[in-house]
């Protein structure tokens, strides 16, 4: 049986996540891939940081020069798990000149330097796995480009933030606020002491973007995307949406457009309470999807953490190791443009549903101004509600759902609405989706 070498960029929560894995059932890895994997080499920022050295590795297993690991004759494999940006994009770069496949879970890099690396490996004719970059331990990315090759996809809708996911479940079930429930994120462990990436919406771009460059072929401009994030959620939308019938998720969007644009987001969304999408509560991920052919396909499971993204890596490790055992190139590495999707709509001709809650005067005619206002942008309302209860300053509550309208459309309704006397700004804006193709 031969064996692979196998060098690691990062020995971090996920690193050692990967190492610990293979120690423990490399075995059967090896004997269902008929390849036995073994990290000979490890880089790490800081060699003077407390580490526990792993049994049965020599002294030298780690360097503080990922050089090191690159130019290693034993490694054929290069797995990067060590986050960043520039660095990280010349290391990868670097591993790819050298022939060397690359494994990363890097999904920051991959959505705003993909296109470069990507293209740079077709070049040299190395291969570029990226499971653990999307959702965890769903095997997404495989069943994209392998299981579902033959299907049009219609549309994604995925809870792909973990971090996001816990804070509004924890909002919905124990009536918290956001700062409470990130508070608790915390302390669990679920979030980290700067968690700006997670509840700001980019951490779920990010993986929105590889999903939808895997799936329409089209290299997307994070500048492209609208994204929000779940900070400007509040509690009393939580429960307005849950007496209304709907659950607050951070929903990633991807869609086909009656035009044949694609059209990709990040939002705090208000989700039907008897879709299975709004039953994925806690740190779990839940993807959907429509393909023409195979129909509707749902991946749930735990999308971070140690484990599932071990696993994933270790997934894409397997697959490196069999093609270079087999001297093959793989079909199913990388990304492979195509044209059968032309664009990406623009977030302002984005058309959707709309929840919308405003601070009004509790006078007569201040709905009638409103219904006016959305009028002269040829929006309707489908219904309306107006909880007896008042604020503190004596106004009055009024949530409106709103008819399908235009992004941009919409945007400028409500800074009209905004301006008017008995409206008190700022205006609550989320979006709606019936999930429904």
């Amino acid at each position: 049986m031969e064996t692979i070498g196998v060098g690691l960029l990062g020995f971090g929560t996920v690193g050692r996540g990967v190492f610990e894995a293979l120690a423990m059932n490399g075995d059967l890895i090896a004997e269902r891939t008929g390849v036995r994997l073994q990290i000979v080499r490890a880089a790490v920022r800081d060699l003077a940081k407390t580490r526990v050295h792993p049994a049965g590795v020599p002294l030298d297993f780690f360097t503080d020069r990922a050089a090191d690991v690159i130019a290693d004759p034993r490694v054929r494999i290069v797995v990067e798990v060590m986050g960043g940006l520039d660095e990280t994009q010349a290391h990868l770069e670097q591993a790819i000149r050298a022939g060397k496949t690359v494994v990363t879970a890097n999904k920051a890099l991959l959505a705003e330097r993909g296109r470069a690396i990507f293209e740079l490996a077709a070049r040299e004719g190395v291969a570029v796995f990226f499971e653990a970059s999307t959702a965890g331990g769903i095997p997404i990315i495989k069943a994209v480009r392998e299981a579902f090759v033959a299907n049009h996809f219609t549309s994604f809708h995925g809870i792909i933030n973990g971090t996001s996911n816990y804070i509004l479940t924890r909002m919905t079930e124990a009536g918290l606020d956001f700062a409470q429930a990130l508070q608790e994120a915390q302390a669990q462990g679920y979030a980290e002491a700067d968690p700006t990436l997670d509840v700001n919406g980019w951490d779920a771009a990010h993986k929105a973007i590889l999903l939808a460059t895997l799936a329409y072929g089209i290299w997307i401009d994070p500048a492209q995307l609208s994204v929000q994030g779940i900070d400007s959620v509040g509690a009393e939308d939580i429960a307005f949406a849950k007496q209304l019938g709907w659950r607050i998720k951070l929903l990633a969007g991807i869609r086909v457009q009656p035009d044949g644009g694609v059209s990709v987001g990040v939002h705090p969304t208000l989700i039907p309470q008897d879709h299975v999408l709004a039953s994925v509560n806690g740190v779990f991920n839940a993807i959907a999807l429509h393909g023409d052919v195979v129909g509707d396909a749902l991946f749930y499971g735990r999308g971070a953490g140690s484990g599932p993204t071990a696993s994933a890596v270790i997934s894409d490790l397997a697959d490196a190791a069999t093609a270079l055992f087999s001297k093959s190139v793989p079909r199913c590495s990388g990304v492979r443009p195509h044209s059968l999707y032309g664009r990406i709509v623009p977030p302002d001709d984005v058309t959707s549903r709309f929840y919308l809650r405003l601070a009004v005067e509790d006078t007569p005619g201040v709905l009638g101004q409103i219904a006016s206002a959305l009028g002269r942008h040829g929006i309707g309302i489908s219904s309306a509600l107006q909880p007896e209860q008042h604020d503190p300053a004596g106004r009055a509550q009024l949530i409106l759902m709103l008819d399908r309208a235009r992004s941009g459309q919409l945007r400028a309704a409500v800074r009209e609405i905004e301006s008017l006397p008995c409206v008190q700004p700022p205006a609550k804006l989320l979006r709606v989706e019936t999930l429904k193709g």
